[in-house]
């Protein structure tokens, strides 16, 4: 089970949200099962845009059991996208989450 940081303050939060991926900074990461991916977050199914490390070595992106996670090694990497700004995080370990929305007949992962 993730230990979930709680949020500290406004110079350095404990969650960050670049268009409906959320970060959300965790004090341990799984270690067992870890599959690598690419240095995306996650794509847009519409536009083909992605939320990406901007430089790939600054992190790891990987999945354990169907989530998502990123370990930052640089002493900070930044996420980009199109059409959001920015988003610099300091070295450590985060969850990812896309944001759902709720539908009468289904729960979806909200598209970008």
């Amino acid at each position: 089970m993730l230990d979930f940081l709680p949020k500290s303050s406004k110079a350095q939060p404990a969650i960050w949200r670049q268009g409906d991926v959320f970060i959300i900074a965790v004090s341990n990461l799984p270690h067992l099962g870890r599959v690598e991916r690419r240095p995306v977050l996650a794509e847009g199914e519409v536009t083909g845009h992605t939320h990406s490390l901007a430089d790939p070595v600054s992190g790891h992106v990987f999945a354990v059991r169907g989530e998502l996670y990123l370990e930052v090694v640089a002493d900070s990497a930044t996420i980009v996208h199109e059409e959001h700004a920015p988003v610099t995080l300091p070295r450590g370990g985060y969850a990812i989450r896309i944001q759902r929305e709720y539908s009468p007949r289904e729960i979806r992962q909200v598209v970008d």
